[in-house]
């Protein structure tokens, strides 16, 4: 009996599913890793090897969670964070997906604006905040547009990628059809490199919740990095934590909901 038909037997139930891909083992698997973290950060606070200062217990935590939702103010700066990502994720994306089809549709934009984009965005997002306010003041606007700006790169490098890969002979096919121009690219090769272009909006979604840190640094009083970084101040190490957790939640849930997107839109048009 062969390596592959023994993983095979074991692998694959009576109805000839494979064992991981069965929902409750996706489920519990996905678990693990989470249960036994929280179950490490309990023993360590409990056998005193960090100062509640340094790593409060997961009760002190929830404590202060509690106490946040009770004064009314944790679902604000859940709301208010969310709300600056969903905006600026969308500005970049949409301004990511157009740039890239610029450069990956023209050799003669290639040229010109390659380079000069992959310049900017090297420069790393704190970089912006003092010309951010400089220009935009300090308001909700400088906010959303850095978050714009980490969200428009990875959009922009994978959109571009991708239409410059697009399968010449679907091209040709759709000019035979009579598509030209825009008709073109939403019919045949926006479909054609739609898995990376959602891979690329994942990567965006996450690049978005990592700028929202530092757009909240914008002389911010409300959202989860004003949370991070007043908890700071006031030495509420719990209240840290418990920003970080829910930045981490927020984050997964939103990959995962434009996950339930891409496999919509893969069904619809791949």
């Amino acid at each position: 009996m062969t390596s592959v038909s023994i993983r095979d037997r074991h692998s694959v139930n009576a109805g000839g599913v494979p064992l991981t891909s069965r929902r409750w083992f996706r489920v519990v698997g996905a678990a693990l890793v989470p249960a036994a973290l929280l179950l490490l950060w309990q023993l360590t606070t409990a056998a005193g090897v960090f100062s509640p200062v340094q790593l409060p217990s997961p009760a002190s935590v929830y404590a202060a969670a509690l106490d946040l939702l009770q004064r009314g103010e944790l679902g604000y700066h859940v709301a208010i964070s969310s709300q600056r990502v969903v905006v600026g994720f969308l500005i970049g994306a949409g301004l990511g997906v157009a740039a890239g089809a610029l450069v990956g549709l023209s050799r003669l934009s290639e040229v010109l604006l390659s380079g000069t984009v992959a310049a900017i965005r090297a420069v790393p997002s704190l970089a912006w905040v003092p010309l951010l306010i400089l220009w935009l003041k300090i308001g909700e606007t400088s906010k959303i547009t850095l978050i714009a700006i980490g969200a428009f790169f990875p959009v922009y490098t994978t959109v571009a990628t991708a239409l410059r890969h697009v399968d010449p002979a679907l091209v040709e096919a759709g000019r035979a059809f009579g598509l030209r121009g825009p008709t073109l690219f939403a019919t045949v090769q926006l479909p054609a490199s739609l898995p990376s272009v959602v891979s690329g909006l994942r990567l965006a979604l996450a690049q978005a919740w990592l700028f929202l840190v530092a757009a909240e640094l914008i002389a911010s009083a409300m959202g989860l990095g004003f949370l991070l970084t007043d908890s700071q101040n006031n030495g509420r190490t719990d209240r840290l934590l418990l920003a970080i957790v829910l930045l981490a939640l927020l984050g997964k849930l939103s990959d995962a909901l434009l996950g339930v997107f891409e496999r919509w839109a893969l069904r619809r048009w791949a």
